[in-house]
């Protein structure tokens, strides 16, 4: 092949690779992707760890398709002064290199993987001087109801917080197994008939978070997403008041028509009587007697 023509080739690659790279910088400086922007503590220690593994794998990963762009070229048919050894199969150097640096990356990953799963356990309570809000989820057909028992009160498709204060989800379903995710502010933890698993998350700063559906459960799973919302101490009681104030309450009555299959739901805001407050415990154990 003729000189100029190999330095086109490789000169449209090389433009062809920058242009990519351009690429990829523009549209992630022109679209929000919501794991790469968290709005909580634990949703940031999750993307730190993400980012970390990724550089480590990288390690290994852009040598390896440098060499086989590189291996490809140099050792290509036509070109004839590349150096043939078809007797040279062991080189300790070599082997040293592609079995101990995967090893020691392997050995890093382990060791942050170790203690970032102590850390970052959904279990864990956040330590923190505020006192942390209870807010009960149950996954619904196709839908999320959100309880707080100690305010009385019960929403669809929307819940409310405050900002910088820990909340502790206790989290189950009513329907098929399903998965609670807000992306900015933490990972998700599955909602199971018959259990009751928990998560703790905090916001960081007040906004409207999208939550949404992290596991398939049906026809009406595309549909399945809320809105979490972080404000002021005050607006959160302004809202409480309000939400008590609702005309529709929360009976046992109403849970089981609100608890039929239903798709594309708009939010909806129940107070929650005395004598329902124990709703989230009764839906867990109805999966549990004979």
């Amino acid at each position: 092949m003729n000189k100029k023509y190999k330095i086109a080739i490789v000169g449209v690659v090389a433009l062809g690779l920058v242009g990519l790279a351009m690429l990829g910088v523009l549209f992630l400086s022109s679209h929000s992707i919501v794991l790469l922007n968290p709005k909580g503590m634990i949703a940031e220690k999750q993307r730190a760890l993400m980012i970390e593994a990724v550089l480590l794998m990288l390690i290994v990963v852009v040598p390896v398709f440098v060499l086989t762009f590189g291996i490809a070229w140099r050792y290509r048919a036509s070109n004839k002064k590349a150096k043939y050894s078809p007797d040279w199969d062991h080189s300790r150097i070599l082997e040293s290199i592609w079995w101990l640096v995967p090893l020691a990356i392997m050995s890093v990953l382990a060791v942050i993987t170790w203690f970032s799963s102590h850390e970052l356990d959904p279990y864990k309570s956040l330590a923190s001087d505020v006192k942390p809000i209870k807010i009960q989820v149950v996954a619904l057909p196709w839908k999320w109801l959100f309880i707080y028992p100690e305010q009385h009160i019960a929403t669809v498709n929307f819940m409310q917080f405050p900002a910088r204060t820990p909340i502790d989800f206790d989290i189950t379903a009513d329907a098929p197994m399903n998965s609670f995710w807000i992306p900015q502010l933490g990972g998700q933890v599955y909602a199971m008939t018959g259990m009751s698993t928990k998560l703790h998350l905090i916001a960081n700063e007040a906004g409207e978070y999208k939550g949404s559906s992290a596991n398939l459960s049906g026809r009406g799973f595309a549909g399945m997403k809320f809105v979490a919302k972080a404000s002021s101490q005050v607006e959160f009681n302004q809202w409480v008041h309000t939400t008590r104030l609702s005309k529709s309450s929360l009976t046992i009555d109403s849970y089981n028509e609100l608890a039929k299959p239903s798709t594309d739901n708009s939010p909806a805001y129940y107070s929650l009587p005395m004598s329902n407050v124990g709703l989230y415990d009764t839906v867990v154990m109805k999966y549990m007697m004979p």
